[in-house]
């Protein structure tokens, strides 16, 4: 067995969930399932309250169908954990760090049983789109990813001495070890580094994995209210806000990687953001001297300028080259490096959302800082619009010293949480 299978397999048994029961989840098939699992439903817990499912409806009611149907596996404590109000403190904490509850509202994954995690992976599959370059799919993959950074930690916390000899690299050699003396800049201050309890319920493995995701319904599914599908972990913020039965937002959603390629034992190859960095490679690199002149900002960048704690932060003068400048090849570049985070939710709201931005383009700027390779630390890429706003920022890798780790955000100017809430 490959060390980085037997990595994968110990990290698994290591998963606990928030109450205490042991869970883990597995994502077998594309899907999730539960590992030693033990059902959290049964005479023990009190029932939870019985909404109404139609497995015919379309649109927005399959989603508030796919909520009803998960939120009838729960307990009436685990509903209670689940919905909550849709309030601006709730909506807001989500995060890019490995830091489990302490950051995030709503229930573990690692918690639920097989048949409450078939419902919950069910929900995403409907509010997100299960197809080629989805939502769903990017979920999927992005836990992946979470899931083989916490095997490698694992591996490199076993290693004699504890240092990380042993930490598997992309391609599962053991040749490039992460730096146990670097400050990893996903861990947030004060926390417990790797192996170290890692907040808010990350077992030994500083809350990276597939189990440390959390799902919250903020205010009631629903078709005549106001309510958002809120969902993520370490490396993914899902914010899906629902307003009389149509998404009246798709923002804020993060979504970052590490690693951000590897090769599963079956030579499966997986690369969660290729399609996210291919889109701006093309566009910047369709400019020319002159333009990339003009593009370039004077600022130097560690990490997105609007992550989590920085809502309504939209920098007041824009910078960067207008797109109005650009040929009509270079505008359609520029659609074409929108589209793939706008792709996160169902295709009519992408639709809807990629023709506003294609109005706007004409006031939209592009810029970079760093590099245009988005291979080197500090390499920065932006679109900013008068409504659309994507940052994607490369990090030195935090476990995988051999990989860039990337970082990213899309926003829109004016309809984050579904324009709820006031940020100035």
């Amino acid at each position: 067995m490959s060390k980085e299978r037997t990595a994968r397999a110990r990290s698994r048994r290591t998963w606990r969930a928030v109450a205490g029961v042991a869970a883990g989840v597995v994502l077998v098939g594309g899907g999730f399932a539960a590992a030693n699992a033990t059902t959290t439903t049964g005479e023990s817990k009190k029932a939870g309250v019985h909404f109404p499912v139609n497995k015919k409806a379309t649109g927005t009611a399959a989603v508030v169908s796919a909520a009803n149907a998960f939120l009838n596996t729960l307990d009436s404590d685990q509903q209670a954990a689940t919905v909550l109000d849709f309030s601006q403190a709730n909506a807001t904490a989500w995060s890019n760090l490995p830091c489990g509850s302490t950051c995030r509202p709503g229930i573990q994954l690692g918690s639920l049983s097989d048949e409450q995690l078939a419902a919950a992976e069910n929900v995403l599959k409907v509010a997100l789109g299960s197809g080629k370059d989805t939502g769903y799919q990017h979920v999927i993959e992005t836990l992946k990813a979470d899931d083989v950074l916490a095997s490698a930690q694992s591996t490199s916390s076993a290693a004699p001495g504890g240092g990380a000899s042993n930490a598997p690299s992309a391609d599962a050699s053991a040749s490039d070890a992460p730096d146990p003396t670097a400050t990893p800049t996903d861990v947030p201050t004060g926390a417990p580094p790797s192996g170290g309890g890692g907040g808010g319920g990350g077992g030994g493995l500083g809350g990276y994995g597939s189990g440390v995701y959390f799902l919250a319904f903020l205010g009631a599914p629903s078709t005549d209210g106001t309510w958002q599908l809120h969902f993520g972990g370490h490396h993914l913020a899902v914010n899906v806000t629902y307003k009389d039965g149509k998404v009246a937002g798709a923002s804020p959603f993060f979504t970052g990687v590490e690693p951000t390629s590897w090769t599963d034992d079956d030579g499966t190859t997986h690369a969660p953001m290729a399609r996210f960095r291919d889109g701006l490679l093309k566009l910047t690199g369709s400019l020319n001297t002159a333009q990339l002149a003009k593009a370039k900002l004077s600022e130097s960048f560690g990490d997105v300028l609007l992550g989590p704690d920085e809502d309504g932060q939209f920098p007041a003068t824009k910078e960067g080259i207008k797109a109005s400048s650009l040929s009509a090849k270079q505008k359609k570049l520029v659609l074409e490096a929108i589209h793939p985070w706008v792709a996160e939710v169902d295709d009519a709201t992408a639709k809807q959302l990629m023709k506003t931005y294609a109005k706007e383009l004409d006031q939209t700027y592009v810029a970079y800082s760093g590099g245009t390779g988005l291979d080197t630390q500090g390499d920065y890429v932006r679109i900013d619009g008068p409504s659309v706003w994507v940052e994607f920022v490369c990090q030195d890798g935090v476990v995988y010293r051999d990989q860039i780790h990337y970082h990213t955000v899309y926003r829109d100017h004016t309809r984050d949480y579904g324009s709820e809430f006031s940020f100035s």
